[in-house]
C-alpha cells in the first residue's frame, strides 16, 4: 500500500488539494463562463434541506419561446422538466462552477431546468454521505417542482466523473427503495464514471502511457471518500465490479458516455454491457481520442457530446413514438 492511500494521509492530502484547486478553479471556471455564448446563463440559486445539512444548487432555466413563453420542453399548461447535473471531482473536489457550460447547453437545448448541485464531499462527508444526499436532493427536486417551477414528474439525472458515480448510485438507489417514496428517473447519464474503486487504479489500463488519471490520484480520492478497503465493493460505490450481481431489472434506462483513452473507460464500458442485459441501456458513445475530463479542454467535441446527451435527455422527457433512441455501440 502507498503512503496516499492510508486514509489519515489520503484525508490530509486531499484537504490540501482542496484548497489548491479553489484558485484554479475559479480561473477556469472563469474561461468556461464565455463558452458556447449563445447559451445564455438564466440562473438562480436555492437550498435543498437533506440530513447532511443544507445543499446548495444553482437551477439553470430554459429559454422561453417569445410567441408561447413556454420553454421548449413544456407546454403553455406545464412546467419544463428537470434533470439533476452532480459535479465530477474525485467525490473531493467541490468544482460546482466547472459545470457551467454543460448546465447552460442542456438547459437550453434539452429545454430542461437544470438543478446542479453543491452536495458534500470528502473527506468532511466521506461515503456513504454523499450517494445519500444525492438521493434525498433528487426525491427533493420530484417533489418540489410546483414551488419552483419544474415538473417532477419528469425528472432525469446525470453527471461527469465522480457525479456520474453519484448519478449511478441515485438510481441505484431509486430502483431498491422500499417506502414506496422512490423518484421516477427517466434517464441517467453517466458521463466518463468511475465505477469500480474495488479495483487498484494499478491494475486498470489505460489505451494511452499516460492517461490523464494517475494512480496517486485514486490512492487519494479512492482512500478519502472510502476509507476501508472493505466497502469498496458496496453497489453505490462499484456496481461494475465482478461482486455486485444483483438484478438491474427496473433501474432508469440510462446514456454511458466513456472516453477512448480514459483509465476507467474499461469500467464504464463493463457497466454498459450489464445495463444492457438488464434492458436499461439506451445509448453508450465512446468518445474517440479523448481522455478523462476532456470536455474543459475541447469544446469543439465537448459541443458534439453534450448535443448527444441534450437529444437523449429531451427524448426522455418528452415521451412519444419515435422517441427511444437506438443503441449506438462504441
Amino acid at each position: 500500500m502507498s503512503l496516499l492511500a492510508r486514509p489519515a494521509i489520503a484525508s490530509l492530502a486531499a484537504r490540501a488539494m482542496q484548497r489548491l484547486t479553489a484558485l484554479a478553479d475559479r480561473r477556469i471556471a472563469s474561461s468556461l463562463l464565455g463558452r458556447y455564448p449563445e447559451y445564455p446563463r438564466n440562473t438562480r440559486e436555492l437550498t435543498v434541506p437533506t440530513s447532511f445539512g443544507p445543499a446548495r444548487a444553482v437551477v439553470y432555466l430554459p429559454a422561453t419561446d417569445a410567441a408561447t413563453d413556454t420553454a421548449p420542453g413544456s407546454t403553455p399548461d406545464s412546467a419544463p422538466p428537470v434533470h439533476v447535473n452532480f459535479h465530477g471531482g474525485g467525490y473531493v473536489l467541490p468544482p460546482i462552477q466547472l459545470d457551467d457550460p454543460l448546465c447552460r447547453f442542456l438547459a437550453a437545448e434539452a429545454g430542461v431546468a437544470v438543478v446542479n448541485v453543491d452536495y458534500v464531499v470528502a473527506p468532511q462527508h466521506p461515503f456513504p454521505a454523499p450517494p445519500h444526499q444525492a438521493y434525498e436532493i433528487v426525491r427533493w427536486v420530484a417533489g418540489h417542482g410546483a414551488e419552483h417551477g419544474w415538473d417532477g414528474d419528469r425528472l432525469t439525472v446525470g453527471g461527469q466523473s465522480a457525479g456520474g458515480g453519484l448519478a449511478a448510485a441515485v438510481a441505484r438507489q431509486a430502483l431498491e427503495a422500499k417506502d414506496g417514496e422512490a423518484p421516477s428517473i427517466a434517464l441517467q447519464v453517466l458521463h466518463y464514471p468511475p465505477l469500480d474503486l474495488a479495483t487498484d487504479a494499478r491494475d486498470k489500463r489505460a489505451a494511452i502511457a499516460k492517461p490523464m488519471l494517475r494512480p496517486w490520484m485514486a490512492d487519494i480520492f479512492d482512500s478519502a471518500y472510502v476509507p476501508d478497503p472493505r466497502r469498496r465493493t458496496d453497489p453505490l460505490v462499484s456496481p461494475a465490479h465482478p461482486s455486485d450481481t444483483a438484478d438491474l431489472t427496473g433501474i432508469a434506462p440510462a446514456f454511458v458516455v466513456t472516453a477512448e483513452y480514459d483509465l476507467l473507460r474499461a469500467e464504464g464500458v463493463r457497466y454498459a454491457d450489464r445495463l444492457r442485459e438488464a434492458g436499461a441501456l439506451l445509448d453508450h458513445y465512446d468518445v474517440p481520442g479523448a481522455d478523462h475530463g476532456y470536455d474543459q479542454k475541447d469544446a469543439e467535441t465537448a459541443r458534439d457530446v453534450y448535443a448527444l446527451i441534450a437529444a437523449h435527455v429531451r427524448r426522455a422527457t418528452t415521451p412519444g413514438p419515435g422517441n427511444t433512441p437506438r443503441e449506438n455501440q462504441p
